[in-house]
């Protein structure tokens, strides 16, 4: 017979966020292959050729290629793996070059962090690159090489690229897959979305639309990304990016139906999967749609929207000329570039992750100079890899890490003490490394757990130690976890004291301005452009909120409890966006438009919310006063938008 925990015993709801593993896709067989090939491939040469010691630094350097082995587009898997690599090599130089020279190692590392901590700001490569500067160059300076010094770092660096070879084997063959692939997703999760839009399950229909909204950054990052190279000239390119604004519609569409409550024929979301199939095969030939006749102006939209899909669909040729670019054509790579150094240099926020990240450090590279510490640099290497703002909660990181090392512990123990070491290392890396693409999308939990027995098992290939290695490496990563957490998390109030409403304030001004834009541009032409291309960022600001306060639901008291307590705004927020261009899909489809003092008076409110919020520390009631014609457009705007004024704080 079952019994319940005591209430006293019940674990906290953010330890519970934050052990629950995250939900993944099927697994990548390819990448999992690419894994096992890439990091046994350099041990079996180097145990051939008699220099074992070679090949488990070249596996190294495959780690981090599998690690960054994360993109589908194979132009992007060169950024996200050849890059960090030229980093590494940077940085396990830069560290060899100071390796046991005291303090001046200490200076030089520290400095090292600086620089990597402000660079991993920029964006996703920069970032993987940032942390590969660090790491390898903690390892430099942490442990005696093997060779020249220029050795380690071609190991090191041609391990990776030997990843990246194995990733891009079936590009001729596979050019243009997985563009089209991600396109013809988002195309899906707008076929859910429409098929959740008149359910009345207004939970599924939020996860729905945030999907979608991820769905449309990813491959809009991914054809710009490609775009910006070709300067429209690739007849493949702007034929996706076509598609993808061709969507867009339909998308604006949903809202409109979830407020009509009226519920859609079965055969607009089957119409849209169809067309996905059209676009991931390249299929040109004509779509029968076979939808119904509609009965009001909103399915009058999506009818109009379906039917101008169908024809852009299947279409091989686009004129470049008239394709807007929605998000907007990233800029040539040397202005990229310039404005990224520069905003490194004058970020507050550049500056301050780096001054964190160097404090922590510092204070371990002093730490294992003055105490006797067993292969220290793994204590540089665990704060390295927890305080990362971008890859989550540093409180979580730090947690998890401990967890995951301790139960990838068990796992080294095992191979240490049970696999003879030699040739055996080449059959036991092929089942080991394929654990790292495929625990990784878990959570950072299970990465570090997969992570933990490999590079044991190179490091016993190094020096030799066995199972003399397990404990040092759970008091360096405990140690690191302390450091970070001290130093790097509760030594700054900003960590565990921080006003949760800003970036939400700034979503809800754009959003007034948004209403404005909405109803006071023409019908077609520039203000059409620049209402979709708002659109898209609102909805990209508004998912990039939404994961940065899931992030904030696993901290701790009290800034765990405050996100919580701010989580229905943003809900909120969202459904303003939403009905927002809802009612302009409606005017456009024959509804009459509101009045301009309707669109002034919700605008006002609108940005009396935004003051409010950016300066509460916790939410209060506040009154509003929104009226107007009751058969308006914006009737349902306005229920929103006082909705979300009226929310009252939980104190």
């Amino acid at each position: 017979m079952s019994r319940e925990f005591p209430i006293g015993l019940t674990p906290p709801d953010w330890l519970v966020r934050n052990l629950r593993p995250q939900q993944a896709a099927p697994l990548n067989w390819a990448a999992l292959a690419r894994a096992a090939l890439g990091m046994a491939l350099p041990l079996a040469v180097g145990l051939a050729v008699g220099q074992p010691a070679y090949g488990a630094l070249a596996s190294m350097g495959a780690l981090s290629g599998v690690i960054g082995d994360t993109a589908d587009a194979y132009r992007m898997r060169i950024l996200n793996i050849a890059v960090p690599q030229l980093f590494g090599a940077v940085g396990v130089t830069l560290g060899s070059l100071v390796y046991g020279q005291g303090w001046l190692t200490v200076a030089v590392v520290t400095v090292i962090a600086l620089l990597s901590g402000m660079i991993s700001t920029i964006g996703a490569v920069s970032s993987v690159s940032g942390l590969l500067l660090l790491l390898n160059s903690v390892i430099g300076a942490g442990l005696p090489l093997p060779g020249a010094w220029w050795l380690t770092p071609v190991l090191m660096t041609g391990g990776g690229l030997l990843v990246l070879l194995l990733a891009l084997l079936a590009w001729p063959l596979r050019s243009g897959v997985p563009e089209r692939s991600a396109v013809a997703a988002a195309y899906r999760t707008v076929a859910d979305l429409l098929t959740v839009s008149d359910t009345g399950d207004g939970e599924a229909y939020d996860r729905a639309r945030h999907t979608v909204t991820q769905s449309l950054n990813q491959s809009y990052d991914l054809i710009l990304a490609r775009r910006a190279r070709y300067r429209g000239r690739n007849r493949e390119l702007t034929r996706m990016l076509a598609q993808l604004n061709a969507i867009t519609p339909v998308v604006e569409a949903a809202p409109a139906v979830r407020l009509a409550a009226r519920p859609l024929p079965p055969e607009v979301p089957t119409a849209v999967r169809h067309l996905a199939d059209a676009i991931e095969t390249g299929y040109t030939g004509p779509i029968g749609l076979h939808l119904p006749e509609p009965v009001n102006e909103t399915g009058r939209a999506v009818d109009h929207a379906l039917r101008h899909v169908a024809e852009v669909a299947t279409t091989p040729d686009v004129d470049p000329r008239g394709i807007d670019d929605r998000l907007g054509r990233p800029a040539a790579l040397g202005i990229r570039t310039a404005r990224a150094a520069r905003n490194v240099v004058l970020s507050a926020n550049s500056w301050r992750y780096g001054i964190r990240l160097a404090l922590c450090i510092g204070i371990a590279q002093a730490l294992v100079s003055l105490v006797p510490v067993p292969r220290s640099y793994w204590v540089a290497l665990t704060i390295t890899f927890v305080l990362k703002p971008d890859f989550g909660s540093v409180f979580s990181r730090a947690l998890l890490r401990a967890l995951g090392t301790v139960a990838g512990l068990v796992v080294a123990a095992t191979v240490l003490t049970l696999v003879p070491r030699g040739w055996w290392d080449v059959p036991v890396m092929m089942v080991l490394a394929p654990l790292i693409p495929a625990l990784t999308p878990r959570g950072y939990g299970f990465q570090t757990a997969a992570i933990t027995p490999v590079i044991l098992l190179l490091s016993d290939v190094l020096n030799h130690q066995g199972t003399a290695l397990l404990l040092p490496r759970l008091l360096d990563s405990l140690m690191g976890c302390a450091i970070a957490l001290v130093a790097g998390y509760l030594l700054w109030p900003e960590s565990w004291h921080t006003r949760v409403g800003d970036r939400l304030a700034d979503a809800v001004a754009d959003t007034a301005a948004y209403v404005e834009l909405a109803f006071k541009g023409s019908t077609d032409g520039a203000d059409a452009a620049d209402r979709a291309r708002m659109r898209r960022r609102l909805y990209r600001d508004l998912s990039t909120i939404r994961t940065e306060f899931q992030r904030a639901l696993t901290e701790p008291p009290p800034t765990g409890r405050r996100a919580a307590a701010w989580w229905p705004l943003v809900v909120a927020v969202e459904r303003i966006v939403d009905a927002t261009t809802a009612a302009r899909v409606r005017v456009r489809h024959g509804a009459p438009p509101p009045s301009r003092a309707e669109v002034d008076q919700v605008a006002l409110q609108l940005r009396e919310l935004a003051t409010g919020v950016r300066q509460s520390e916790t939410l209060i009631s506040v009154r509003t006063d929104l009226t107007g014609p009751p058969d308006s457009v914006l009737e349902p705007l306005r229920q929103e938008v006082a909705a979300a004024r009226a929310i009252a704080s939980p104190h």
